[in-house]
């Protein structure tokens, strides 16, 4: 598996520290005391300190164990809370008592410069995860929406083609317009060459191949196709195509003789949640790829979200892509080191979690 290795390796030459919230899982314990193991982290584990040794079966060395309730930083979050949240009408009080849940501690420490990034989702939902960074962390400068995609391996002898491979937006935006489609896009590219080392080649997806078919949704994603070459003309883009005629080149020779893309995409841009969600899990469950994410873009720093399903070596993963995101920090479709949360001139791009996630379609996060 190439690309983890390489995403381990980036990891592994400046380990970063990374906050884990859900410090009293067992998964998420074992990660982190393998992630010490490889060198490739230096882990952060928020909860009672009893509690985390248990999870840790006594064996913490290498991992730094905060407790929200009793940490020597809780004054000075909370009143960075509120000094952040308190226009939104969050006063002090609150503030106190919200800096004590382990997720919006965890992203304070991360805005504060107490850690590179943080990893949280075994326990929580992806809505509470991703509504502590956007709070908290918040937008990466320039950018309009937070995205996420999953990093999909493919290395058995059974895959056709071998390698890793982006899906997008796999687990947040539900029904992207052209625009928002177009940003998922570019931020989609911008993490799979950072990931990688190598060019993005970006698949627009639709149920209809340069024309086959004419439908407003089909128009859609032939729209954003335009939005990205507009701003990036050096991106290589095509669309609409179908996933095989993006994947196989054989087929796309056939259905899209023209195309910049003919069987060699990369990243596969998805034009909505649903085809997203159901195209990563089948690959997953019955193509035996490996599917690490949902992995978070469009943040100022790293924040990512675990499966509630997930197992040690998931978190592992994560960690360890978290690490290497610190490194190049690859969010907002930018290639970056800086920014500060909050500076993205404006108030950030309305988007929806899925009602699965625990949040409600079309309501923004505040």
């Amino acid at each position: 598996m190439l690309a983890l290795d390489h995403i381990i390796d980036a990891a592994r030459a400046v380990p970063r520290r990374i906050v884990l919230p859900e410090g009293t899982d067992r998964r998420i314990a074992a990660a982190a005391r393998r992630a010490v193991a490889e060198g490739i982290a230096r882990p952060i584990l928020l909860g009672p300190r009893r509690e985390v040794t248990a999870a840790l079966d006594g064996e913490a060395g290498g991992i730094a164990i905060e407790d929200p309730a009793t940490s020597g930083h809780t004054q000075s979050y909370a009143e960075a809370l509120h000094l952040l949240r308190h226009a939104k009408g969050m006063d002090l009080a609150a503030a106190h008592r919200h800096i004590r849940e382990p997720l919006a501690f965890a992203a304070m420490m991360v805005r504060q410069g107490d850690a590179d990034g943080t990893v949280g989702g075994a326990v929580a939902t992806t809505a509470e995860t991703v509504r502590a960074a956007l709070q908290i962390i918040g937008l990466a400068p320039g950018a309009r929406l937070v995205s996420s995609f999953f990093l999909m391996i493919l290395c058995e002898d059974y895959h056709p083609q071998k390698g890793a491979f982006v899906f997008a937006d796999c687990g947040l935006v539900i029904d992207p317009d052209a625009a928002e489609l177009a940003d998922i896009a570019r931020a989609s590219a911008r993490s799979y060459t950072a990931m990688t080392g190598a060019r993005a080649k970006v698949a627009m997806l639709s149920f209809s191949t340069a024309g086959s078919a004419r439908h407003a949704r089909v128009d859609k994603v032939v729209e954003a196709v335009r939005l990205v070459r507009a701003a990036e003309p050096d991106l290589i883009i095509d669309g609409e195509l179908q996933f095989d005629a993006a994947f196989v080149a054989a087929v796309g020779a056939a259905k899209a003789p023209r195309a910049a893309i003919c069987g060699d995409a990369n990243v596969f841009v998805f034009p909505n949640l649903d085809a997203a969600n159901i195209g990563y899990k089948i690959a997953q469950r019955i193509g035996g790829a490996k599917a690490i994410g949902p992995v978070l873009q469009g943040l100022a720093k790293p924040a990512n979200d675990l499966s509630r399903g997930c197992s040690e070596e998931d978190a592992f993963h994560m960690i360890a892509l978290t690490c290497a995101q610190a490194g190049t920090l690859f969010t907002g479709g930018r290639t970056e080191r800086g920014g500060e949360a909050g500076t993205s001139g404006g108030p950030p791009k309305t988007f929806a979690l899925p009602t699965s996630a625990g949040g409600a379609a079309g309501r923004p996060i505040p």
